[in-house]
């Protein structure tokens, strides 16, 4: 069904092909004042068609306590400070963080609190130095929202470990909603192939496991994945891009997630308690499951990483040290940077990665969240706005 913002969405993307259509043929004008006038008010429409007043409330899904469900409300639209842009939402992914943030995992949530940190959404307001965005772009809003840009880590280039760090959907309101607020200069300006709501989980999955990707070296072959859901499957495809053999360990029995795992790209799809049939030059986990470090480094032959893709796991088992000498190393992975996200879009330029994606209403939040959380989905869970 066509709402109000989409309606107001296709007039200004209608008036945008008819000035190209006009200019095609002015030569059947012959009066070209005529033509030039009718070209100013065809602009001056397309302009500010976007800045008509957008509704004053909106819903939302809120998570009010620690262990508790989402609850469906209807809140004021926020309004956007000088250097935030307001944006009309498209879709949010549902993140494993999510699952952390809701069941307290990570404590310093705000509440109450509207999650979600994969959003891509239309921009309809922007605040005085929101920088180069303008009304109809269409953008990203990542994890990582907000950066004081004074602390040691900020001024060494480290904005991701950032001592006074805002993170969407944790500490700043996030994507479970109509309507977002979000610091312009933490957004992504979208490019036309990954505008749709199939790619929100390109804003965390896929960012996560690019940082993670990264951190290995580039000269490593054969790379372990250890759980394969939204950020294996994306970075799955980058690999296999660029000549990788991806061997992909599930939870025992999970026939349909290493069935999923092949699909997309892997060599080979087992159990995380499996020897894969060579050794592996580095691995990366994205399950939250701390025993699996020691598969890991057990599976992972001389000089090898292992990258700890997760923000949440258990605690790691002791080890013996055998299996992290010769100069394996293990490591983990903490949030974002900025330039990982202009990278990783620069790098979707050259090639199309497909992502797997099960859509829910809004109102289904509670619903996906289940379901993930029992593993039922493969790929990653979307939420569509109203």
């Amino acid at each position: 069904m066509l709402n109000r913002e989409n309606v107001l969405t296709l007039y200004s993307d209608i008036f945008g092909s008819l000035i190209i259509f006009m200019r095609a043929i002015n030569f059947l004008y012959d009066d070209s004042q005529q033509f030039w006038g009718l070209i100013a008010r065809i602009l001056w429409i397309a302009n500010n068609v976007h800045k008509m007043k957008h509704p004053e409330s909106m819903q939302a899904m809120v998570l009010e306590a620690y262990g508790t469900s989402l609850v469906l409300k209807q809140l004021n639209v926020p309004a956007p400070n000088n250097d935030q842009v307001l944006i009309k939402v498209t879709a949010c992914g549902i993140c494993r963080t999510d699952l952390h943030i809701i069941d307290g995992e990570l404590p310093e949530a705000k509440f109450p609190l509207i999650p979600g940190h994969e959003i891509i959404g239309r921009v309809v307001a922007c605040g005085s130095d929101a920088g180069s965005f303008k009304p109809g772009d269409i953008v990203g809003v990542p994890w990582l929202g907000y950066t004081c840009g004074t602390c040691k880590f900020c001024l060494q280039g480290r904005e991701n470990l950032c001592d006074n760090a805002g993170f969407t959907g944790y500490t700043i309101n996030g994507g479970f909603a109509e309507y977002t607020v979000a610091d312009a200069r933490f957004c992504f300006l979208l490019g036309t192939a990954y505008q749709g709501p199939e790619n929100a989980p390109l804003l965390c999955a896929g960012l996560i496991g690019y940082r993670s990707y990264r951190m290995i070296r580039q000269s490593a072959k054969n790379i372990g994945i250890y759980g394969f859901g939204a950020a294996a499957h994306i970075i799955t495809q980058i690999a296999k891009a660029e000549g990788k053999n991806i061997f992909a360990f599930t939870k025992r029995d999970d026939q349909e997630a290493q069935a999923f795992a092949l699909r997309m790209g892997a060599a080979w799809a087992g159990e995380s308690g499996d020897t894969p049939p060579e050794r592996l030059d580095a691995s990366m986990i994205f399950a939250p499951a701390g025993e699996l470090v020691v598969k890991a480094l057990g599976n992972t032959d001389k000089g090898g990483e292992v990258i700890c893709g997760g923000i949440h796991m258990t605690d790691i088992p002791s080890f013996s040290y055998s299996i992290l000498w010769q100069e394996r190393s293990l490591r983990s992975v903490a949030n974002l940077t900025r330039k990982d996200g202009a990278d990783f879009f620069s790098s979707l330029k050259k090639l199309r990665v497909v992502t797997q994606t099960q859509f829910f209403k809004l109102a289904d939040a509670n619903t996906a969240i289940n379901l993930l959380r029992t593993g039922k989905i493969n790929g990653a869970a979307v939420l569509l706005m109203p």
